[in-house]
């Protein structure tokens, strides 16, 4: 779901930066295998990209993060047995970086000795992470990380430490694939497919698994161009009925802008990382019309989800806009903690585990949420329509 650098460094390198940042870059084992308690207070983690290249992404999760503590603690905070206790957060900024999410998440479990951590948003981020989050036995939970191989181990079994809030990148493909021809009635389509990391691919690869029509047509593009039109021009002499195009706002909204410039029409369907109301803003509002994306959060939720209707109406009085996706995930996610801590009865980061392992049917304002054996939550998937550059429907595939 969210951008990523790519540079790979060498093992050796790597273990000389990892070194030299400050505070434990490796976790240590707790002396009692227990894991990590709470004091006074409730300490919550957050392992979050709040600069470098995915920091809009991982400022929106803190957003939304920060409000869900807010609205716990002036209720009094978590029951954990007989007592409540409040949530203390502490934010680190991994900077997107995996090398520095590693020893972000050393820190946290050892120095700050929190009982949950919140993030990383990306995959790369979150399973640099792990070895530190398992030696520890504290859990975390992602509210964006959607590779489906995340959660799970080399051998397939699960992370034990591991959970997210989010679709994996398969469900998302798949339900764009039954949507273009169930919704759509697309007989024939384009994908334009962001080749530079394993979200675009992912998503890619799940769409045409599920799609039962023809494709006419599989293009590339790499996370920063801007010029789209020889891909564009291609397609105006090809029969389409609707483009599939995986990707992120920047590259999307430029697609969009150069297509309906070029006289291509047809509808235009992608990703949760077209979910941003930038998209709207590179494609121009008169060029954003019949553009569709997946989508764990709509703002259209609160019609159906008295859940999402508090939570959108508290953020836009908070932060003075309209609440976007990732911010309802980490908001969520912090939720899922305060779930778990209250069904075991407990605030050790142990029993948190087995906590968020048996959710079930919880309700959270990205929908109802059972969590699965491999740490998935089920849920429904929703598209979002585009009109104007604002969404002007939802759909529900499941």
């Amino acid at each position: 779901m969210i951008k990523w650098q790519k540079n790979m460094v060498k093992i050796g390198a790597l273990a000389t930066i990892v070194l030299a940042l400050a505070g434990c870059s490796t976790a240590k084992s707790n002396g009692s295998g227990q894991g990590n308690n709470p004091g006074k207070t409730i300490k919550i983690g957050v392992n979050m990209e709040l600069s470098g290249s995915a920091a809009g992404y991982g400022q929106q999760q803190k957003q939304g993060i920060q409000l869900a503590v807010n609205k716990i603690n002036k209720a009094g905070g978590i029951k954990v047995g007989n007592t409540k206790k409040k949530i203390q957060l502490v934010v680190r900024d991994n900077k997107t970086s995996n090398t520095t999410a590693a020893s972000v998440a050393a820190q946290l479990v050892n120095n700050d000795k929190v009982i949950a951590v919140v993030g990383p948003a990306a995959t790369n981020a979150g399973t640099a992470s792990i070895p530190n989050m398992a030696k520890a036995q504290v859990p975390s939970v992602s509210p964006s990380a959607t590779d489906p191989g995340y959660t799970l181990q080399k051998n397939g079994a699960v992370q034990k430490y591991i959970f997210r809030a989010c679709f994996q990148n398969n469900f998302q493909g798949s339900s764009a694939a039954k949507f273009m021809t169930s919704n759509l009635k697309a007989k024939n389509v384009a994908i334009l497919t962001d080749n530079s990391s394993d979200y675009g691919t992912g998503l890619t690869k799940a769409f045409k698994q599920t799609y039962t029509g023809k494709v006419t047509s599989s293009q590339t593009f790499q996370e920063g161009d801007k010029d789209f039109n020889a891909i564009l021009t291609s397609l105006k002499h090809k029969k389409i009925d609707a483009i599939y195009a995986p990707g992120y706002y920047s590259e999307l909204g430029l697609i969009i802008k150069q297509a309906r410039q070029a006289g291509i029409n047809v509808p235009i369907v992608g990703s949760d990382g077209m979910a941003d109301a930038k998209l709207a803003k590179i494609a121009g509002n008169s060029n954003t019309n019949n553009v569709y994306y997946t989508t764990p959060f709509s703002t259209k939720s609160g019609e159906t989800n008295t859940l999402a209707a508090a939570f959108l109406k508290t953020y836009q009085a908070k932060y003075h806009t309209t609440a976007p996706t990732f911010s309802a995930l980490a908001y969520d996610s912090v939720y899922m903690i305060k779930s778990a801590i209250e069904s075991e009865k407990s605030a050790n980061s142990v029993k948190i585990t087995a906590g968020l392992a048996k959710i079930t049917d919880f309700k959270g304002v990205t929908g109802t949420i059972t969590m699965n054996k491999n740490h998935n939550p089920e849920k429904s998937m929703t598209i979002e329509k585009l009109t104007d550059g604002t969404v002007s429907q939802a759909y529900t595939v499941k």
